[in-house]
């Protein structure tokens, strides 16, 4: 089924929630999550696992919000950053690819006699 774009922007992305039947996506203000065990930890934090480790990196809020742009502009994921300097960083190094090192290279002094 195809919904349209104001359909899309309320509820793209995220389920009602199955505790409470809640349809509103709730705000998860937490900077932590906490680990069923070391194992899962584990994979989690080596990506092998999708799941969230830390808010700087994701949260449920801030992924429903990327699927929901994702979902609105045609898209197959999204990525939300803080800032525009972050967004032109991401976009920046996405398009060199792994071709390009951009390590910061020795500064070099000269002594002049």
């Amino acid at each position: 089924m195809s919904y349209k774009f104001d359909t899309l922007s309320l509820h793209a992305g995220q389920v009602p929630d199955s505790q409470y039947g809640a349809r509103a996506q709730p705000i998860y203000l937490t900077s932590s999550f906490v680990f069923k065990d070391a194992e899962q930890a584990a994979s989690l934090f080596n990506m092998e696992r999708g799941g969230h480790v830390y808010s700087r990196i994701s949260n449920p809020t801030n992924a429903v919000f990327e699927e929901r742009m994702a979902a609105l502009e045609g898209g197959v994921g999204g990525i939300a950053v803080a800032s525009g300097q972050a967004a032109m960083h991401l976009a920046i190094t996405t398009l060199m690819g792994g071709w390009w090192s951009y390590r910061r290279q020795p500064f070099a002094v000269r002594r002049f006699a």
